[in-house]
C-alpha cells in the first residue's frame, strides 16, 4: 500500500483534470441548441445518445479490461472522447449532433469503467470504500468547477469552450497512459477481440451477471437505476430551464455549479466520510435520498428565482453525497475477483438510468417545463423505498441466494 498511495494520489489528480475538461461544454450546450433553432427535446435526446452508448459499451470495456491494462483504456477513451466533442462542436443538424454524442458516449464509457476498476485494483480491501468515495468526490467537485470554467469560456466563444475541452481531454489521456503504473500484475494476454465482443455486449453481460448477482444485489442495482434516472432528469432540465425560463447565460450556469461544488466538497469531506465510518451506510442513503427529494420539490414549487437557486444548491449538494455512498455500497458487496464485472455492470445501470432520465426529461419538457422535476422527485422517493427493501432483505439470510 505504501507504493500504491503516491500512485493513487497522482491518479486522483488526473481524474480531477479529466472531469474538469469533461464539463467545459455542458454550460454552452443549451446555447448551441437555441442558436441552431432545434427542438427543446434535443437537450435530453443528445445527452441520452451519449448515455445510451455508454450503457451499451460499458460491459465491452469492462471485459476488455481483463486483457488490457486500465491505463491503456483510459488513453483510448480520453482521446476518443476529445474527438467526439470536436464533432459535437461542428454539428449543425440533429443527426450530426446525435452522431457526435454517441461517439463521445462510446469512448467515455471506457473512461468511467476503468477509473473505477483502477481505484478498486490499486486499493487494499480495507480502504477501497474510502478511496472510491474520494474519487467520487473529486469527480463531483471537478465537474462543478468545470461548469464554471466552461461557462466563462462560453461567454467568449462556444468554440473556445470546445477547443480547450478537447485539448485537455487528450492531454489527460496521455498522462494516464505514460504516468500511471499498471493496476494488475497479470492480464489475460492477447486480446481475442471476437470473444470480447461476443461476451461483452450489454445484454449478454446482463445474463452473465449471474456470476455475482443475488436478489439483494438486484434490488440495489434497481436503486442505482432509479437514482440516476432522477438525477439526470433534473440535471438536464436544470441546464435548459434556467436558459429557457430565466434567460441566464452560460456564466450563471457555471457560477451556480461552482457554488454547489464548494459546498459538495465540504459535505463529502465531512458528512460523507462520517456516514461511511460511523453509520449504517444503507440507512444513511435512505435519509439522503429523502432529503434530496424534499429539496427538489421545494425548488420547483417555489415561484421566485432566489428560492429556486438556493434549494437547487441544497439538492445538488445532497446528490453529491448520495453518489459516493451508493457507489460504496455496491463496491463493498463486490467480490475482489469479480470487481471488473461488477463495476462495469454498475456503470451500465447508471448509464441506463441516465438514458431513460434524459429521454424522459427532453420530451416531458415539451409537455410542461416542471413535469420532469416533479417526476424526478417522485423517483427519488421510490429509490429511498427500494433502499429500505434492500436493508430488510440483506438482513434476512434466506434471501441472499443467487437470482
Amino acid at each position: 500500500m505504501k507504493k500504491q498511495k503516491p500512485q493513487l494520489l497522482f491518479f486522483f489528480i488526473l481524474v480531477c483534470l479529466h472531469f474538469l475538461a469533461a464539463n467545459f461544454a455542458h454550460p454552452v450546450t443549451p446555447t448551441i441548441i437555441k442558436n441552431l433553432e432545434l427542438g427543446d427535446y434535443m437537450f435530453g435526446l443528445a445527452f441520452a445518445g451519449m448515455a445510451g452508448f455508454s450503457f451499451l459499451f460499458s460491459p465491452f470495456w469492462g471485459k476488455l479490461a481483463d486483457y488490457v491494462q486500465s491505463r491503456t483504456i483510459l488513453l483510448i477513451g480520453s482521446v476518443g472522447y476529445a474527438f467526439g466533442q470536436i464533432l459535437f462542436s461542428l454539428g449543425t443538424t440533429e443527426l450530426t449532433i446525435m452522431i457526435a454524442r454517441c461517439t463521445s458516449g462510446f469512448f467515455v464509457s471506457g473512461v468511467s469503467v476503468c477509473m473505477l476498476t483502477y481505484t478498486v485494483n490499486m486499493s487494499d480491501e480495507k480502504v477501497r470504500g474510502r478511496n472510491l468515495t474520494i474519487q467520487a468526490t473529486i469527480t463531483t467537485v471537478a465537474a462543478t468547477f468545470g461548469y464554471l470554467i466552461g461557462g466563462l469560456f462560453g461567454e467568449v466563444s462556444v468554440n473556445l469552450a470546445f477547443g480547450v475541452q478537447a485539448g485537455t481531454l487528450a492531454i489527460s489521456g496521455l498522462l494516464f497512459f505514460f504516468c500511471l503504473k499498471n493496476d494488475r500484475k497479470n492480464v489475460a494476454g492477447k486480446v481475442p477481440m471476437k470473444q470480447v465482443v461476443k461476451k461483452a455486449n450489454p445484454f449478454a453481460a446482463f445474463m452473465s451477471a449471474g456470476q455475482f448477482m443475488t436478489v439483494v444485489f438486484a434490488v440495489l442495482f434497481t436503486v442505482v437505476f432509479l437514482s440516476n434516472f432522477a438525477f439526470t432528469a433534473y440535471d438536464q432540465c436544470f441546464n435548459y430551464y434556467i436558459k429557457d425560463q430565466f434567460g441566464f447565460t452560460s456564466m450563471y450556469n457555471g457560477v451556480i455549479k461552482a457554488i454547489t461544488g464548494s459546498i459538495s466538497l465540504v459535505a463529502n469531506m465531512t458528512l460523507c466520510m462520517y456516514i461511511l465510518k460511523k453509520t449504517n451506510v444503507a440507512k444513511s442513503e435512505v435519509k439522503i435520498l429523502t432529503a434530496s427529494a424534499v429539496a427538489l420539490f421545494g425548488a420547483i414549487l417555489s415561484d421566485g428565482v432566489v428560492p429556486f437557486i438556493i434549494l437547487t444548491v441544497v439538492y445538488l449538494s445532497m446528490n453529491s453525497v448520495c453518489v459516493p455512498v451508493l457507489q460504496s455500497i455496491v463496491a463493498s458487496g463486490a467480490p475482489k475477483e469479480k470487481s471488473n464485472i461488477v463495476m462495469g455492470f454498475y456503470n451500465a445501470m447508471r448509464s441506463f438510468g441516465q438514458v431513460c432520465g434524459a429521454l424522459f426529461a427532453g420530451f416531458a419538457y415539451e409537455a410542461g417545463p416542471r413535469i420532469p422535476f416533479f417526476t424526478a422527485g417522485g423517483t427519488l422517493i421510490v429509490a429511498a423505498a427500494g433502499t429500505v427493501l434492500y436493508i430488510i432483505m440483506k438482513g434476512r439470510k434466506e434471501h441472499v441466494g443467487k437470482c
